[in-house]
């Protein structure tokens, strides 16, 4: 048994263009970025998607929103997917972030959360999907961790390697498939595409 998970980041945002760390907040897509959004759509519709999970910060549903409208692919709303709460850091010049990011696996950004936080709270979202998607090929619309999280549950890298590692976004997304066992997400393969 098991799930084929695609996974995209929601689309370029002026936060993205402006180096802003948004955490938390909203955020807006871009120009550019709607345009990327629409372009998802268009490589995803016809992919054999039975669903969209979608981190329920702005940015990332008005990337579903342009991607999947209208499609019959229902889009499922989940704050689980959001990003690292990066607390008094939300809306922080992303450098200033990206500095101090090692600093924060387990110890939580100030008024906010730890990446071990984070990457658990997206774990429990990964652990739901075998009672209705089992045998499925879902998608996954959120942010920076959760790609840390999917990295994590399905290569069993370190938390400490992925946070450190340099991050490059890929308009073409990336695949992974879990496993289920009695303990959860296991993970049997990952594919990159």
């Amino acid at each position: 048994m098991s799930i084929e998970i695609v996974f995209e980041t929601h689309a370029l945002t002026e936060d993205n263009e402006a180096g802003i760390a948004t955490g938390w907040l909203p955020g807006r897509l871009s120009l550019r970025g709607r345009e990327n959004a629409v372009a998802m759509g268009h490589r995803r519709r016809s992919a054999g998607i039975a669903a969209v999970f979608c981190s329920d910060l702005r940015r990332s549903v008005e990337t579903a929103e342009l991607a999947f409208a209208h499609s019959g692919i229902p889009v499922l709303l989940d704050w689980r997917l959001r990003e690292c709460d990066f607390g008094t850091l939300n809306g922080a010049p992303g450098d200033r972030v990206k500095a101090v990011r090692t600093e924060h696996i387990d110890r939580p950004f100030p008024g906010g959360e730890s990446h071990r936080q984070a990457v658990r709270r997206t774990t429990g979202l990964l652990s739901d999907l075998p009672s209705r998607w089992d045998g499925q090929r879902v998608m996954l619309i959120g942010h920076l961790a959760t790609y840390r999280a999917l990295e994590h549950v399905t290569t069993g890298r370190s938390l400490e390697d992925i946070v450190a590692d340099d991050f490059a976004w890929r308009p073409e997304g990336w695949s992974y498939r879990l496993g289920q066992d009695a303990q959860g997400p296991t993970p049997p393969t990952r594919s990159m595409r």
